[in-house]
């Protein structure tokens, strides 16, 4: 359980002086009106576009594969729409980390739902919130918090002065984090009755996982590990779709719980799973992470790589 992260006197060394100037820009930032962070935040997705080919590659690839029927040119612009909301990703963690209160209540468009958890709070549940990796994660986990206060299921940074930033900002909008490797303390919040938070749409390799459909790809690598929390006998599994319009408005719905799950079928389960994250996706194609490598683990491991 992660309550807090104090600041040490050894974040002022040199080695962090880099973080230091990339923080205080983003604080910097953070301060100017919203649609011009949205415009800073497009420009440098272009940027992002145009510069970083691996990353432009790999989103290039996973749309492809996912939408076959997608002509080239419609492949073409949600690409570039995709790093453009990379860029604007990197000014939303600012807003998520140091915006007041009643900024970030202005940002909020809608959030539907919260009954649900009302609903199973009242029967002596947690809920397991099932959430795919949207680029405005964090933004979204902070205007979450203005309606239900979670638990955040995360991997601790690897920069130790971004560790106390990202744990403080998070903070802001839950009421503790629990480790990645804390399955424990995870099973201890849903028996306690509490949201927790948990992204199951990422390539986490070949162990404890299924290959089942995700969009086109008939033989994705789809983590199992959300079946030991969901069957927890303290727990309903639940999903949540977010979405960022054109006026910036954040919306924000969560679905109600998955009947009979887990069921035992685990590659049945799992595929339940990733069509609640293709729900939450389809919201907004644009405004997912499509750079990650979702496809690198293949079912025969001779297969060559997807990504070269």
């Amino acid at each position: 359980m992660v309550t807090s992260s104090p600041f040490k006197a050894s974040f002022l060394g040199p080695r962090y002086w880099l973080t230091w100037i990339g923080v205080f820009f983003l604080y910097l930032i953070s301060w100017l009106p919203q649609k011009l962070q949205l415009a800073l935040g497009k420009l440098l997705g272009r940027l992002v576009h145009k510069y970083m080919k691996r990353r432009r590659h790999i989103a290039e690839v996973n749309i492809k594969r996912c939408f076959p029927d997608m002509s080239d040119e419609d492949q073409k612009a949600l690409v570039l729409k995709n790093m453009e909301n990379t860029g604007i990703a990197m000014v939303e963690t600012g807003m998520a980390w140091w915006w007041p209160q009643w900024r970030a209540k202005k940002a909020l468009g809608s959030l539907k739902g919260l009954e649900h958890f009302e609903r199973v709070q009242q029967s002596g549940k947690g809920v397991l919130l099932l959430v795919p990796h949207v680029l405005h994660l964090e933004m979204a986990g902070r205007l979450m918090g203005l309606g239900c206060m979670g638990i955040g299921f995360y991997r601790p940074h690897n920069n130790p002065l971004m560790e106390y930033f990202t744990t403080n900002g998070r903070l802001r909008s839950n009421e503790y984090l629990v480790g990645k490797k804390d399955v424990k303390g995870l099973l201890k919040a849903l028996k306690n009755k509490k949201v927790c938070y948990y992204l199951p749409d990422q390539d986490y390799g070949r162990n404890r996982c299924e290959f089942v459909p995700f969009y086109a790809v008939q033989d994705t690598a789809t983590t199992t590990g959300t079946l030991m929390f969901a069957g927890s006998k303290n727990c309903e599994t639940m999903s949540l779709i977010t979405r960022r319009d054109e006026n910036g408005k954040y919306h924000l719905e969560i679905i109600p719980e998955l009947e009979n799950f887990p069921s035992g079928d685990d590659k049945a389960d799992v595929t339940r799973v990733n069509q609640r994250m293709e729900l939450s996706i389809n919201a907004a194609p644009e405004q997912y992470m499509w750079l990650h490598r979702r496809f690198k683990t293949r079912p025969d491991k001779n297969t060559p790589s997807f990504y070269k």
